[in-house]
């Protein structure tokens, strides 16, 4: 797909509406933790796990999206390097998706997402349609780890927002696409500090090829380029 001249998706009238929409509909996330704070807290303490088909279905009403900062910042980071290749785990209701894919119409290149919850991923495939950028982006549905397994490389932008114990397995998996100098987000950093400390350990240490901050974008985004 070729990108348009001058192109900015993010400002399109369509794209800002269903944006705004969503968030308006995620503040409801707030009465969803209420309802489910066990399941929260067991989470955030590390005193209970479970597993991602059970986790994804407490979770089904749950947006639980990037900010609008960490939206956009992922729009300019995959503007800024041409990102063509956009890879993302854990679409949910397809917020961050459609940061994702504006920059993907504007660069000429598409959105690879991956979604556990059946009724989630029909509704973010319906939101990136009425978005205008149902043709930029898919959204396949099962285990990350097997929906992105075939994915092919060279992948330019990676997205980790699903569940967390899965971060470091699944950019293991994509870690022989990525390109040198590509670019991988990462959320929730410092809500769930302990599950994703072995993540952390492996971006940080400069032993796998990569560079990587804690951006003090909501609860934390870690952004990492590799470099070799």
């Amino acid at each position: 797909m070729q990108a348009g001249n001058g192109s900015k998706s993010l400002l399109d009238p369509r794209v800002r509406s269903v944006l705004d929409r969503l968030y308006r509909q995620a503040k409801g996330d707030r009465w969803v933790v209420l309802q489910r704070l066990p399941v929260f807290w067991g989470l955030l303490t590390g005193r209970r796990t479970y597993a991602p088909a059970e986790l994804a279905s407490l979770l089904r009403d749950a947006y639980l999206p990037l900010s609008r900062e960490q939206g956009t910042f992922l729009y300019l980071a995959a503007r800024a390097i041409g990102a063509r290749r956009i890879v993302e785990f854990g679409t949910s209701y397809g917020i961050s998706t459609i940061y994702a894919a504006a920059a993907a119409r504007d660069n000429g290149g598409f959105v690879i997402g991956t979604e556990l919850e059946p009724r989630k991923q029909q509704a973010a495939m319906g939101h990136l349609r009425e978005a205008g950028l149902g043709d930029y982006a898919e959204v396949r549905l099962g285990d990350a780890l097997e929906t992105l397994r075939d994915v092919e490389g060279p992948v330019d932008l990676l997205l980790l927002d699903g569940w967390k114990e899965l971060y470091l397995p699944v950019l293991q998996l994509m870690e022989p696409k990525l390109r040198v100098g590509s670019v991988v987000l990462a959320d929730n950093i410092r809500t769930f500090r302990k599950a994703l400390a072995p993540y952390l350990r492996y971006v940080q240490s400069g032993e796998h090829g990569f560079v990587s901050v804690t951006l003090p974008l909501k609860d934390g985004f870690e952004y990492s380029v590799r470099v070799a």
